[in-house]
């Protein structure tokens, strides 16, 4: 497996990056199982392991540690805060009082004394960024973090983090963690140009739409999705957004037949081929999904087979709104009239 620089971090990571979401209550409950999946991802050449405190609850990040015993400096290790752990107040959110509670007990749940990469699971729009820059510097400075990321973050957003951490001299983000895949391309407007401008990594999460890019879905018989934790828009058949996708995922399994490959490795190599992608997220719940996806690292798509998906899907525009994880209250239309 070919290696890549992390933006300009001079760290060299895999084109995939193992997601670990699905591991836990959340996904593969059988954790001996869920290590084995681990494991074959490490030995297939990923070096990349992605996780966050509140995937299961922190089951995930246990899971994650007890499969890195033994090969921890040889992994890049990712991980996130920002969503609620717990009830009451401050135990979510960008603040120095919940990071520094927060970075110890993910260290604690992962085995480790210092996490590679520490990301914001999303922004926050009532705190300055200078708060959360300056809780996450020290933790740099202390050696319990190596370096810091965004996730979700809009294109204004991450510029505002950038000139942030310049002019208070503050450790800045090296990363960005968004939503990319055929039926996502929204990031292609100036999410990705933004990234590439800063030398940034990015890790983009969920190439497979969902499952949507799985190749079990077809027009006549589309099943229940399995990363659907509970009823969303993101999967009512009943939207006409939903029906254009289904005729997407048609007709891009014809053009995956016709390159030899499947719509999975399709789906993924779009995303990895991308020049202002570092690595794409896949999340596995089995080992099967897992060695379905792991070819798509040595897949290069044509030219004549970008174009044709282009055609199903202009660059820059995410076929249905409700597949974004930008949903902030400032960007909501009453918001911007108002």
């Amino acid at each position: 497996m070919d290696y890549r620089l992390l933006g300009r971090t001079g760290v060299e990571v895999s084109p995939l990056c193992l997601g670990t979401m699905m591991f836990g209550e959340w996904g593969n409950k059988d954790v001996d199982d869920s290590i084995r999946v681990i494991h074959h991802a490490l030995d297939a050449g990923i070096n990349f392991v992605d996780s966050a405190d509140v995937y299961s609850d922190g089951g995930s990040e246990e899971i994650v540690g007890k499969a890195l015993k033994g090969r921890r400096d040889d992994v890049v290790l990712a991980t996130k805060f920002f969503m609620p752990m717990g009830k009451g107040p401050n135990r979510s959110g960008g603040s120095r009082k919940w990071i520094v509670q927060e970075v110890e007990n993910s260290l604690r749940r992962l085995g480790t004394d210092y996490i590679d990469l520490y990301q914001v699971h999303r922004p926050s729009a009532v705190m300055d960024v200078e708060e959360t820059l300056g809780a996450l510097t020290d933790l740099v400075r202390q050696g319990k973090i190596r370096y810091i990321g965004s996730s979700s973050y809009a294109p204004s957003q991450i510029v505002e983090a950038q000139f942030a951490s310049r002019d208070a001299n503050l450790a800045r983000f090296v990363t960005e963690q968004p939503p990319y895949s055929i039926l996502v391309r929204g990031i292609e407007q100036d999410v990705l140009p933004t990234t590439l401008r800063h030398g940034m990594g990015t890790l983009t999460y969920s190439p497979l739409a969902g499952g949507w890019l799985s190749g079990k879905w077809r027009k006549d018989a589309p099943p229940v999705p399995t990363s659907a934790a509970r009823p969303s828009p993101r999967f009512d058949m009943s939207s006409a957004a939903n029906q254009q996708k289904l005729d997407i995922v048609d007709a891009l399994a014809t053009v995956a037949e016709e390159a030899g490959i499947s719509v999975i490795e399709l789906a993924i190599a779009f995303v990895i081929n991308h020049p202002g992608v570092t690595s794409a997220i896949i999340g596995p719940r089995t080992m099967e999904q897992l060695v379905s996806q792991l070819p798509a690292a040595e897949v290069t798509l044509s030219t004549e087979v970008l174009d044709r998906i282009d055609e199903l899907v202009a660059p820059g525009v995410t076929v249905n709104p409700d597949d974004n994880s930008y949903g902030a209250t400032e960007l909501t239309v009453g918001a911007r009239r108002r």
